[in-house]
């Protein structure tokens, strides 16, 4: 019974309506990716995909492209909401993107991120934040940042609980005022033996995988010859057992001067939606400004001309002359439009 409800929340809003607003069709649970997928993907040493999205559109297209793995990431602070840092995002804001990813996501294993400050105090904090994130936001899975001796101790207490665990070494975001800021890791002897040992520490806790992130290319071909475990990688070259980008990164979906200070130099663009963007909002602007929109092929909802008369008598009884004036001119007005739209076409 409690699977049937898990696996409506997943699928209700993805039930279409027989209403003016549409929906995607539903999808099979067989269609599920699994971490029991994952690893016999890991096995025949297949890579692995994985997208961080934040919200039920991006959630949507990450489903349809099938992606392996989504990813509801602490990123969102700095992508979605403005910041310089992930620092401000907290959990029950996570909670509302995992909560959005999930409605729109029923294929890919669902991971989200423990923000800063919801599991460093203890392993009591780190299993109450995960098991929210797994009851409240939908996910299949948590991700947290390793490191100090805590994170590791969090990882294995929050695995025991029978959450699955996603790990996360090299550049640590939410680490940056120790790391004095956004900075590769991994780039002199100790820094790179560190980053290693870290990730074994995380599998030896029960991670299910470890992100790499901003290392050097043979940091993370160590990593993931000595793991046992699938490295997702960003940031840290070809020899991980998968890759992840951020979703506005790779499509290139923003285009202004915040973005363009947060936009990591490993990023490769697949597309330009943002231009696309900035020029369709510039059309509708001038086309709501010329008030050529809307034509008489976005005015679909029509009212007989019989109705359209008693209207016009029932304003003149309540005394609204002014309005009765304009509803028959609107009224005249969309009717020649229509006319001439049928001729033209």
């Amino acid at each position: 019974m409690r699977g049937l409800r898990q696996l409506s929340r997943r699928l209700l809003s993805n039930v279409p309506e027989n209403t003016v607003y549409g929906g995607p069709k539903p999808q099979t649970p067989s269609q599920r990716f699994t971490l029991a997928n994952l690893r016999q993907k890991y096995a025949r040493g297949e890579p692995i995909t994985m997208v961080t999205a934040y919200d039920y559109p991006s959630a949507v297209h990450v489903d349809q492209a099938g992606i392996d793995i989504c990813l509801v990431g602490d990123s969102a602070a700095m992508v979605v909401h403005g910041h310089d840092t992930t620092l401000p995002v907290t959990l029950e804001l996570m909670l509302a993107h995992c909560q959005a990813v999930a409605r729109g996501a029923t294929r890919p294993l669902l991971v989200g991120d423990l923000p800063f400050g919801t599991y460093e105090a203890s392993s009591n904090q780190a299993v109450d934040s995960a098991v929210r994130v797994l009851k409240e936001g939908g996910m299949d899975a948590i991700k947290l940042e390793g490191g100090a001796p805590s994170r590791i101790s969090a990882a294995g207490a929050i695995v025991e609980a029978g959450i699955a665990v996603m790990g996360h070494v090299g550049l640590t975001p939410q680490a940056i005022s120790v790391l004095g800021g956004f900075r590769p890791q991994g780039r002199n002897v100790s820094s790179a033996v560190k980053v290693v040992e870290t990730a074994l520490a995380l599998q030896e806790a029960g991670c299910f995988s470890v992100v790499l992130e901003c290392v050097p290319a043979p940091v993370a071909a160590a990593a993931t010859s000595a793991l046992q475990i699938p490295t997702i990688g960003i940031g840290a070259g070809p020899f991980c057992s998968g890759q992840v980008l951020v979703y506005h990164d790779l499509l290139g979906m923003l285009q202004h001067p915040h973005h363009a200070k947060v936009t990591p130099k490993f990023c490769k663009q697949y597309a330009r939606v943002g231009d696309v963007i900035n020029k369709a909002l510039s059309e509708y602007k001038q086309e709501v400004e010329s008030k050529t929109f809307p034509g008489p092929s976005h005015t679909p909802y029509k009212i007989s001309a019989k109705d359209v008369d008693g209207f016009l008598k029932e304003l003149q009884r309540l005394g609204f002359s002014d309005a009765a004036t304009a509803a028959a001119a609107a009224a005249e007005n969309i009717e020649i439009a229509s006319t001439q739209s049928t001729k033209s076409s």
